[in-house]
C-alpha cells in the first residue's frame, strides 16, 4: 500500500492513522515481549489492538532469521491496525551458566562440597568421599571469584559459598540446595566480573538491528556508563556503514547488576533509558531492598528526564492462569504511580498460555490507575536537572504544563519532527495524553517508548494554520475529541527544526479562527 505526502491539510489516510473504535491507548507504555506463543500474525494484531506500544525481541532465544519473520509480521500488523509500533532488540549479554549435568540434573543437599573446576566436564552425582564436580561457560569466572563470596545458582534458588581457591578450582559449600540441571545460570554479586559486556553474538545483532531499523536496543549486564559508551559508539559506526549517520538508535541500560545501580547517575548521563530488570537484579541483591531500589532508579531516571521501563514478573502467575494475583496487580499499579513510564511483560506474553488476556489485564490495572491519579490531581515535578540547564524546549514543556493545567485542557497536540519536543512534553508526565504528529515513521515508532505520548504520521502541513486544521480533522475525526473541547497546540516553524523557538497556542477544536489559524 503506497503511502503518499502531500500537503493537504487531512491525516495521511493509509498509514500510522489512529483510525474510528480503536482502544484509547494509557499513558503508561506496554512492553511485550514476541515469543512461540505471540509471534503468529493474528496474536500480534490482537496484542496491539489490546495496548501494546512496544514489542521486545529477546535475542537470547530464537535465530536471527526468525526475528526477521516475526519483525515483517509485526510492521504488517502496525500497518494494517493503523498504529506506529516500535521494536526493542534486547542483546543477551555475558550470561554465565552452569556446564553440562547428567541427564536429569543432580540434587544437591545443604552442606554438600561443590568444585567449580576450569576444564569442562560432566556434573555426576557426587559420591561418599568425593564432592560435586561442574564447570561453567565463563573462563574468566576462577580469576574473578574470591573466597568467601557467594555463588548462586538457577536464578538463587541453589547458594554456595566459596571456602577454598586453587588455579584451577573454586572450593564451595552448598547453603541453599536443589536440583542442579545443565546450563542453569550463574550469579556472582560480589564478585567484580572482567567479562566483555558486549559479546560476538551481541555485535552480530547490533548489525542485524541497524540493517533492519530497529527503533531501540537494550544492552544487559550493564556495569557502568562506559559500557553503554561503547555500545552507542559501535551503532554510530554501523549506522555511518550503512548510510544511515542521520538516524539515532536509543539504548536501554539493563539495570541488574549492583554496581549498575551504584553508578546509576552516570548510567543514565550516556543512556536514553533504563529498565529496572528485577530478575538478575533480584537474584543480585538482597530480596528485601529491591521494592527500594526500585523507587530510587524511578525517581533517578525522572530526575534525569529519561524513561524508565519496570520489568520482570510482573503479571507472573498468568503464565498459566488467566487472571493475576492480588499481588502481581498491586505491583503494576505501584509501578505507575511512581511513575514508571511502561511496563513490561517479558514470559507472560512470549511463552504464557494467555498472551492477549495478560496485555488486556495489564491495560487495565494502567488505565485505572492513571484516572486515579488524575481524581487526585497528582501532578509529577518536572526534571530539575533539565530546566537547570537552561534549555528552551525543556522550559517551553514546562511552560505548557502550566498552561494545561491553568485551563484544564483535555489534550497537548505537538508537531514533533524528530520526537525532541515530544520527549520533552513527555518528561512532565501530564496526566492527559500528549498527540505527537510527525512527518518520519522511525520518529513515530520511537515515541512509543514516551510515557504519555501518542504519536500520529501526518503529512506536514505548509504552515501553522494547516496544522491547526489538521489537529481538528485528527481529533474530531477519530473520536478523540468533541468540537468546543479544548487543547493545547505546540509546533516550532519550521516544523523541522525543533531546536528553535516553539509557539503555543490555546485552542478549542473545530473553532477556524482558533489556535495559530493566522499564522
Amino acid at each position: 500500500m503506497t503511502n503518499t505526502m502531500t500537503t493537504m491539510p487531512k491525516l495521511t489516510p493509509n498509514h500510522d492513522a489512529e483510525p474510528l473504535g480503536v482502544t484509547r491507548p494509557t499513558l503508561t507504555k506496554i512492553v511485550a515481549t514476541l515469543g512461540p506463543a505471540s509471534a503468529s500474525a493474528t496474536m500480534v494484531e490482537r496484542l496491539i489492538a489490546a495496548g501494546v506500544a512496544v514489542f521486545r525481541f529477546n535475542f537470547s532465544h530464537g535465530t536471527l532469521d526468525e526475528h526477521r519473520e516475526a519483525l515483517d509480521i509485526v510492521r504488517r500488523a502496525s500497518r494494517e491496525a493503523g498504529r506506529p509500533v516500535a521494536v526493542l532488540g534486547d542483546l543477551q549479554g555475558p550470561k554465565i551458566r552452569v556446564g553440562t549435568m547428567v541427564d536429569g540434573g543432580v540434587e544437591i543437599e545443604p552442606g554438600t562440597r561443590v568444585i567449580i573446576q576450569r576444564e569442562p566436564i560432566v556434573g555426576e552425582p557426587p559420591t561418599a568421599g568425593r564432592p560435586l564436580r561442574i564447570s561453567s561457560t565463563y573462563d574468566g569466572l576462577l580469576n574473578d571469584v574470591e573466597v568467601g563470596q557467594r555463588v548462586l545458582l538457577a536464578d538463587g534458588a541453589l547458594r554456595m559459598l566459596v571456602v577454598d581457591k586453587t588455579a584451577d578450582e573454586l572450593h564451595c559449600t552448598v547453603t541453599n540446595g536443589g536440583l542442579l540441571t545443565s546450563k542453569k545460570g550463574i550469579n556472582l554479586p560480589e564478585s567484580e566480573l572482567s567479562v566483555d559486556p558486549i559479546t560476538e553474538r551481541d555485535w552480530a545483532c547490533v548489525d542485524w538491528a541497524v540493517e533492519h531499523q530497529i527503533d531501540c536496543l537494550a544492552l544487559s549486564f550493564v556495569r557502568r556508563a562506559a559500557d553503554v559508551s561503547r555500545l552507542a559508539d559501535g551503532i554510530r559506526e554501523r549506522m555511518r556503514t550503512h548510510g544511515r549517520g542521520e538516524q539515532r538508535m536509543p539504548i536501554i541500560a539493563k539495570i541488574e547488576l549492583p554496581t549498575a545501580v551504584r553508578d546509576i547517575e552516570s548510567i543514565l548521563d550516556v543512556s536514553q533509558a533504563i529498565m529496572v530488570a528485577r530478575g538478575d537484579l533480584g537474584v543480585e541483591m538482597d530480596f528485601a531492598v529491591l521494592p527500594v531500589v526500585q523507587k530510587e532508579l524511578i525517581a533517578a531516571a525522572r530526575d534525569h528526564g529519561k524513561p524508565v521501563i519496570v520489568a520482570t514478573q510482573m503479571l507472573e502467575s498468568m503464565i498459566d492462569n488467566p487472571a493475576p494475583t492480588r499481588a502481581e496487580a498491586t505491583d503494576v499499579a505501584n509501578a505507575i504511580l511512581d511513575d514508571a513510564d511502561a511496563v513490561m511483560l517479558s514470559g507472560e506474553t512470549a511463552v504464557g498460555a494467555h498472551p492477549g488476556l495478560v496485555v488486556e489485564q495489564m491495560r487495565r490495572i494502567a488505565a485505572y490507575t492513571e484516572e486515579h491519579q488524575a481524581r487526585a490531581g497528582l501532578v509529577a515535578a518536572p526534571p530539575k536537572r533539565l530546566l537547570d540547564r537552561c534549555d528552551r524546549a525543556a522550559a517551553t514543556a514546562h511552560g505548557v504544563a502550566t498552561i494545561v493545567s491553568d485551563v484544564q485542557a483535555r489534550f497537548v497536540f505537538v508537531w514533533s519532527e524528530n520526537g525532541r519536543m515530544a520527549r520533552m512534553l513527555s518528561q512532565n508526565h501530564f496526566r492527559i495524553p500528549v498527540i505527537a504528529a510527525t512527518a518520519d515513521s522511525r520518529a513515530a515508532r520511537q515515541m512509543q517508548f514516551l510515557r504519555g505520548v501518542t504519536p500520529v504520521r501526518m503529512s506536514r502541513p505548509s504552515s501553522l494554520a494547516e496544522f491547526t486544521r489538521l489537529v481538528d480533522a485528527y481529533l474530531i475525526h477519530s473520536g478523540w475529541a468533541e468540537p468546543g473541547e479544548t487543547c493545547v497546540l505546540v509546533a516550532a516553524w519550521p516544523l523541522s527544526d525543533e531546536d528553535r523557538n516553539h509557539h503555543i497556542a490555546l485552542h478549542d477544536v473545530g473553532d477556524p479562527e482558533g489556535g495559530f489559524a493566522t499564522l
